[in-house]
């Protein structure tokens, strides 16, 4: 079923990526065995478009992505998220994005492997997930400076991510942030201010921008979505959660404006953080709020949101110095 990918690939070859037959991924992954790593298995998470296992390659540990046709996602819609993916990370390299090794194309499903990283995704280390230790304040603001570096660097090439969550944050052994998934990645025209509009709506709707919903392309819809996870750095809450009222984090932020009710910015606050500057947490908080901002005009660029981030940080090491 993959023949047009696998022609696609012997036309256009991927220069600097490794091409794996199946059968390889297959041995390095136990026969891509679906039980868990924390039961022995190799499985590490499953996302919109496949699953992740966990393999090891020349002695260096990886992950292989089997993309898996789901009910809502064609064949063909397939073989667009995995040309799109390496075709993006061909030509994209940021010390903040992730590290693509190769891909397999021979077999039942097509793979992609990458690098690795050793502490997953945010969403799942704000959830201190599998018991790991909660993350600093210092940290989750190093993570979001990343986040912001990885994104200032697709934008600046021309490039919407389109997808920005928690979920596709993955942080290495040093819990540096690294952009995953480019499936949806879109290449814009030169000026960064351009829109493209698609009748197919895609990433995930706790995150989404008004104009996103809409069929919207543009890099502004990837600062509101980065506003979100500028939340969940802050109160450790998932993005969306059927027993909260309200379900989205993003709306939260309105009952905290609202003086009639009774959260407060420092109720919202991750109790597990530990010690924190609440001028530093005030200045990422309202850095969120403009983010989130309904008209996109009115949000900022991704490098002022970089630049404030930067501040802050900066703030925080010089008050470990003193």
């Amino acid at each position: 079923p993959f023949f047009r990918i696998f022609l696609f690939i012997s036309v256009c070859p991927f220069l600097g990526f490794s091409s794996f037959l199946y059968n390889e991924l297959m041995k390095i992954t136990g026969n891509f065995d679906d039980r868990p790593v924390s039961d022995g298995g190799s499985r590490l998470g499953e996302g919109g478009f496949g699953t992740v296992y966990k393999g090891l390659l020349n002695d260096k540990p990886v992950a292989v992505k089997k993309l898996n046709p789901m009910e809502d996602v064609s064949l063909d819609e397939l073989q667009v998220q995995f040309n799109q993916e390496i075709q993006a990370l061909r030509v994209l390299k940021h010390e903040n994005l992730v590290d693509m090794v190769g891909f397999s194309c021979d077999g039942q499903h097509p793979c992609l492997v990458y690098a690795l990283m050793a502490n997953g995704s945010l969403l799942d280390r704000l959830a201190c997930l599998d018991e790991s230790p909660p993350l600093s304040w210092q940290q989750r603001c190093l993570i979001a400076e990343g986040t912001a570096s990885g994104l200032e660097y697709l934008h600046s090439n021309h490039h919407v991510h389109r997808d920005v969550k928690s979920a596709n944050i993955l942080l290495d052994e040093k819990f540096v942030a690294k952009i995953s998934d480019f499936g949806l990645t879109r290449a814009s025209a030169k000026r960064t201010s351009t829109t493209m509009m698609t009748e197919k709506i895609v990433g995930t709707r706790a995150y989404m921008a008004p104009e996103a919903l809409r069929g919207e392309i543009t890099s502004k819809s990837d600062v509101f979505s980065f506003g979100v996870v500028l939340l969940e750095i802050l109160s450790g809450l998932p993005p969306a959660d059927e027993n909260r009222e309200p379900q989205f984090l993003m709306e939260m932020r309105y009952d905290i404006e609202d003086e009639d009710e009774e959260l407060t910015l420092e109720d919202f606050l991750d109790k597990k953080m530990g010690d924190l500057g609440l001028s530093q947490v005030e200045s990422v908080y309202s850095l969120a709020c403009n983010c989130l901002l309904e008209r996109k005009n009115r949000r900022p660029v991704i490098k002022q949101v970089l630049l404030e981030l930067r501040g802050v940080v900066k703030s925080i090491s010089l008050d470990f110095k003193a």
